[in-house]
């Protein structure tokens, strides 16, 4: 019976089980692609393992999420800016206000900086799966924005897991609340804030734009994020299933970053034709909200990002524009 027991093949016994947390809602453009990138694991290990996607929240804010990966209680999480942050300062060069110009100017300084990342990552215990990003963040307003002083006068709201933001937008004279992404519909029908950024994809999905109807004309920052597996349960996965599951992971990645731009202008669309106003910005408007930008790099540089880290994105990105 013993040497039974010993040779059960290795389909017979139980599955490794990864659990996959995400702030973006259900429904979303990443979370679809991780329930496809799940399927995909499934067939290429043939049920050896299993991933399971947590979306909208339900595991908390990344912080929150950030903390039960540190405490093993979940395995992989698909990570914003601001949990990024949490682990690795760095992380936030991606998503600096008004630095990049367009997709392909913030994908040549992820490239540059992506071993740095990864090997500060990696000494935190965690292993990246892919890059993506949930696209460009738009102010949505209940009063049309087209400078920075019609924002300052609303109530905007700051992720709540964001406390460097919340400072940042603090010193700048504008009054941010800090919510969690559950409570945006509330806030906005209560009056509790009257503004927030968000991408397109993200407004729509979570409805906000149907009480903030005016969209700002304006790309104000990338949305960058990961998808992490901690190096603990990544060790568990067979070795080879490892270059299969990774290649499904990376190939998820590439597939999301498409979608979320193929998505923009769809939505954006789709928003207009149920009564979203896009409010235009001139080039002096555009002048106000850069001179704006310019004045929260010195807080930003340093403080939330390392210095070397801040000369390495700009360097990477005024590169770029050189050979362009």
């Amino acid at each position: 019976m013993a040497l039974a027991l010993l040779a059960r093949p290795a389909a017979a016994q139980a599955p490794i089980v990864v659990r996959l947390a995400t702030r973006t809602p259900d429904g979303s453009a990443a979370s679809v692609v991780l329930k496809e990138l799940a399927e995909t694991w499934k067939t290429a290990s043939g049920g050896r393992v299993v991933l399971r996607v947590f979306p909208g929240g339900v595991a908390g804010d990344d912080p929150d999420v950030v903390r039960k990966l540190r405490a093993g209680t979940l395995e992989a999480a698909r990570l914003t800016a601001a949990g990024l942050g949490e682990i690795e300062r760095s992380s936030f060069v991606l998503g600096i206000p008004l630095a990049y110009d367009s997709d392909a100017e913030a994908s040549a300084v992820l490239e540059k900086l992506r071993p740095r990342l990864e090997a500060a990552l990696e000494k935190q215990g965690l292993l990246v799966l892919h890059w993506s990003d949930d696209g460009w963040v738009r102010f949505f307003a209940t009063k049309p924005v087209a400078a920075p002083a019609e924002l300052r006068a609303l109530k905007l709201l700051s992720w709540g897991d964001d406390l460097a933001g919340l400072e940042l937008w603090r010193a700048a004279g504008f009054q941010p609340v800090p919510l969690a992404f559950a409570q945006i519909a509330g806030a906005l029908r209560s009056g509790e804030v009257q503004a927030l950024g968000v991408p397109p994809s993200l407004a729509l999905v979570s409805q906000a734009f149907v009480t903030a109807r005016n969209m700002t004309d304006l790309r104000w920052q990338l949305l960058p994020a990961a998808t992490v597996v901690t190096a603990t349960a990544w060790a568990k996965v067979p070795a080879d299933l490892q270059p299969a599951l990774r290649d499904a992971a990376r190939a998820a990645g590439d597939r999301l970053r498409s979608e979320v731009r193929d998505r923009e202008g769809r939505d954006i669309e789709a928003m207009t034709r149920r009564g979203l106003v896009v409010v235009p910005v001139s080039a002096g408007q555009r002048a106000e909200w850069q001179k704006l930008t310019q004045s929260f790099y010195p807080r930003i540089k340093g403080a939330m990002v390392p210095a070397d880290a801040f000369d390495a994105a700009f360097g990477a990105r005024d590169e770029y524009r050189k050979r362009r």
